[in-house]
């Protein structure tokens, strides 16, 4: 079973290369404000994922977990790990884009939306505006 915890700079090395490795966006790791929760096995990198705070709205990004490691359940606990500190945060939306992961997403209770529908400052955001394609399916769960 692998521990869940918050990320510190430390960890951004890692966070980064895991991403890389799933062609997911890393150019604005450090310019934008993401908050990482990483799962750990025996101190390995498992998993990731980020949280972007827009007032009460929140961009979950980069949920990605080692191929070896799939179908653990990890991606579900980081997913609840995630909203959990999301609430209590104050975010009362999520959204997020994907080009693989709708059905894992709608198994979590995300429900596709157009991508105008979006809270403003999520679509003002970096990876809304230029680093995920037009053709991600754009997902929204309230809390």
């Amino acid at each position: 079973m692998s521990a869940i915890r918050s990320a510190d700079t430390s960890d951004l090395p890692r966070i980064a290369a895991l991403l890389d490795a799933e062609s997911l966006p890393t150019t604005d790791l450090t310019t934008s404000r993401i908050a990482f929760w990483i799962a750990e096995d025996h101190g390995d990198l498992v998993g990731v994922i980020g949280l972007e705070q827009h007032a009460d709205a929140g961009l979950l990004r980069s949920l990605v977990v080692v191929p070896a490691h799939r179908s653990a359940g990890h991606a579900r606990r980081l997913v609840d790990a995630l909203e959990a500190e999301a609430g209590a945060r104050g975010i009362r939306d999520l959204v997020l884009l994907t080009q693989t992961a709708a059905a894992f997403f709608a198994g979590a209770g995300y429900t596709p939306i157009a991508r105008d529908k979006a809270p403003r400052a999520i679509q003002d955001s970096t990876e809304f505006r230029a680093l995920c394609p037009a053709s991600a399916i754009c997902m929204h769960k309230a809390l």
